[in-house]
């Protein structure tokens, strides 16, 4: 038998498609993408193995159609890291290459992208007499700067200093010069210097150079203002140095601007960005740019672990335990967790940075498998702020403010502060609710109420989408204009530019900052330190430095403390020491003041105290108690349905079969979701649980071949979610 070319192609397929190679062509490289017949359609797959066999007969083997590209445009590490996601997530292998390329590549027109021209000097040209050019200037001052050049110069760093295109291929037909199509690492030209370190940035520095050579991983734990990004910024600056790559995954797109700038201000145009607000071109290209080593830092969101960075050194994880790092659909992946797998494949170090660490990450520092370094004091003079409760049974909030927080906020402003006020609730209202008979405006498509909207006007489903007017009249009694129930930041900008007239609100939500133009303008008028209010969402609760805030107001606390997910004490405590940490960065000393209707609650304590380790031991001793995360491992199988018979039919047939292993695995359910029906359809789910991850993959591995198989999964769209965030 001849050559078998193994493709990954997109599609429900846990296993490379076979393919002939394109007759009468050089059979294409692994990791070249390739455009090949998929039943009636032309895909574009990826080359994952060349073999001498098939487990199919050859005769029905079809050849593909066209290589795409003259060389791999996934490396070996990329591959590896995706095979390794394909077998822990349990998904299709093709789904997962594709999330590996821009979108552009993924289609059967799309070519690999040009690399960037770039011109040096010959051998003849450093030879000749400039003097013979006293009538063409233009070609002695190419010839003068290429001479100088230790590197070949860039066609775009040629024409800024006015060489045009013409006279370089002048001086190459007379073999003066020479282009090259091979990247040109772009310099590394320092705006900004390094800052001075206190005792515990120095510490926590040298021990990450120190292991820089070898797989480690490093546990930045340091409290909200500490200078954690200091100690990236000359951790980076030494891999640089040796000639490496630096990732840094960042958990938002909010976020991206304000540490691409501390990058460029350090590194130069030496910096990359990727995240999903760019354009599809724009992505390509810092793809192209990164893969081709002329990026050498790479800034991004979670799909950014996925770049080939041939010379990858370090990688960095700011904000660790954000959940945002985790994929919620098609391949659930968490990108903190592959960023580990990563680095031991490129036997590389990385730094999992965060004020409020993750109990899986606190887990296993103190289990040995993390080295976790400290930073228990805030950089410079700031000093940590004070927090305070106010209880709501005393001191009852009229429009969602009590009056301890307006005198405290009328203060801080009079004194030329900021304030930040944080509200994790979008929109105008959560309800919209009929006085005289208790009608609610539910989503016609889910279990979920409608949130009343104010810019534009509406009612509003967060789930599903589903928009509709405000109704002037009570859809079942007929008395006139329902009214909002409690409040969102839309509301809570309302009332606070009637209490506090003249004086700017920026409200930052992701109604408010739906473009990154939108989000840069707000913190650009933030920036400016003069008096102001700033409402927002969590987006405001990480990663930002506003110098002028010195008083943060948490309006609605209570949600986390029973929530229906075992991590929500986990995620409030994150939310609020992670706000708190906006207020008193600089000199001015800042405080924060949390309402609340339950100031007794065991969990308040080591939070007032900002001692987020004295939280977090007793989490992990329950965690321990209960089989839950991360003293166990968890997956779950969720499914959904227009027909709520279909969903239950499958998920008891899954049942059935998962249950009749032999393995240490709980088989828990099914049982509804928390919001039973979602735009429309009616889900449900299956909880396998087990002390020894090796026992929940092998369990998976024999069984879902099975369920692929199930006639009641027809009717369904299910879907595996191995570590799952929530339970919902």
């Amino acid at each position: 038998m001849g050559l078998i070319l193994a493709v990954a192609v997109p599609g429900p397929f846990r296993s490379p498609l076979d393919y002939l190679p394109a007759p009468g062509a050089t059979p294409p490289a692994i990791g070249t993408r390739v455009k090949v017949p998929l039943g009636r359609r032309t895909v574009v797959g990826v080359v994952l193995g060349l073999n001498s066999d098939s487990r199919l007969d050859p005769a029905k083997l079809r050849p593909i159609i066209d290589s795409l590209d003259a060389s791999p445009i996934l490396d070996a590490d990329i591959l590896e890291l995706a095979r390794w996601a394909a077998d822990y997530y349990h998904h299709p292998i093709g789904e997962v290459i594709a999330r590996c390329l821009p979108t552009r590549h993924r289609r059967p027109d799309a070519t690999t992208s040009r690399r960037v021209r770039a011109w040096q000097i010959t051998a003849a040209g450093l030879a000749c007499d400039l003097a013979q050019f006293e009538r063409a200037p233009a070609k002695a001052r190419a010839l003068q700067h290429l001479r100088a050049a230790s590197t070949a110069v860039t066609a775009a760093q040629l024409t800024a200093l006015g060489i045009r295109s013409g006279i370089l291929k002048q001086l190459e037909a007379l073999d003066l010069v020479a282009s090259k199509t091979e990247v040109v690492p772009d310099g590394l030209p320092a705006t900004g210097e390094a800052l001075a370190l206190n005792p515990g940035q120095t510490e926590a520095v040298a021990a990450i150079i120190e292991g820089l050579d070898n797989f480690g991983v490093y546990l930045l734990d340091g409290v909200t203002g500490s200078g954690k990004t200091e100690v990236y910024l000359q951790t980076m600056a030494t891999a640089l140095a040796a000639g490496r790559q630096v990732l840094m995954l960042v958990p938002e797109i909010g976020l991206t601007p304000q540490a691409e700038e501390r990058l460029r201000q350090r590194f130069g145009e030496a910096v990359a960005t990727l995240h999903s607000g760019m354009s599809d071109v724009a992505r390509l290209r810092a793809f192209d740019r990164v893969r081709q080593g002329g990026a050498r830092v790479l800034i991004g969101t979670r799909s950014a672990i996925f770049t080939p960075m041939p010379e990858l050194g370090l990688i960095v994880v700011d904000e660790e335990h954000d959940e945002s790092y985790k994929q919620q659909d098609g391949l659930r992946y968490s990108a903190r967790d592959l960023a580990l797998i990563r680095a031991r494949n490129r036997n590389v170090a990385v730094v999992l940075g965060s004020a409020t660490p993750s109990l899986e990450s606190l887990h296993n520092a103190r289990s040995g498998r993390y080295r976790h370094l400290h930073l228990p004091s805030r950089a410079g003079n700031a000093v940590p702020p004070t927090l305070r409760l106010i209880d709501l049974r005393r001191y009852p909030a009229a429009e969602g403010f009590s009056e301890p927080l307006q005198q405290a906020m009328a203060e801080t402003l009079a004194a030329g502060n900021q304030v930040l006020v944080f509200l994790n609730r979008r929109g105008f209202a959560p309800v919209l609710r009929c006085s005289d008979c208790g009608w609610i405006a539910d989503c016609p498509r889910c279990d979920a109420r409608m949130t009343v909207h104010s810019r534009p006007g509406g009612l509003r489903c967060h789930h599903c989408g589903t928009a509709r007017p405000l109704p002037p009249r009570c859809p079942d009694c007929g008395a006139p204009e329902p009214m909002p129930v409690g409040h969102g930041t839309q509301r809570t900008e309302a009332v606070l530019k009637q209490r506090f007239p003249g004086l700017p609100v920026v409200r930052i939500d992701r109604d408010s900052t739906a473009s990154q133009h939108a989000l840069a303008a707000a913190l650009e008028r933030i920036q400016t330190g003069a008096p102001a209010i700033l409402v927002g969402t969590q987006m405001l609760a990480k990663g930002h430095h506003f110098p002028a805030v010195t008083l943060v107001a948490v309006l609605d606390a209570d949600g986390g403390l029973f929530s229906a997910d075992f991590r929500g004490s986990e995620r409030l405590a994150q939310q609020v020491l992670q706000v708190a940490g906006r207020a008193g960065r600089a000199e001015r000393p800042g405080q924060v003041l949390i309402q609340t209707l339950q100031p007794e609650h065991p969990f308040w304590p080591p939070i007032l105290d900002q001692n987020y380790q004295a939280f977090a031991l007793p989490a992990l001793a329950e965690r321990a108690e209960t089989g839950l995360p991360p003293c166990a491992h968890l997956a779950l199988l969720r499914a959904e349905a227009p027909a709520r018979d279909a969903t239950w039919a499958f998920l008891e047939a899954a049942a059935g079969r998962l249950a009749a292993a032999e393995h240490s695995v709980a088989v828990l359910g099914p049982i509804p979701a928390l919001r039973e029906r979602l735009a429309g359809r009616y889900r449900a789910q299956l909880l396998l649980q087990s002390s020894e991850r090796s026992s929940l993959h092998a369990l998976l591995r024999q069984r879902l071949p099975e369920l692929d198989a199930l006639p009641q999964s027809r009717r369904v769209r299910w879907s595996l979610d191995v570590d799952p965030i929530d339970l919902y």
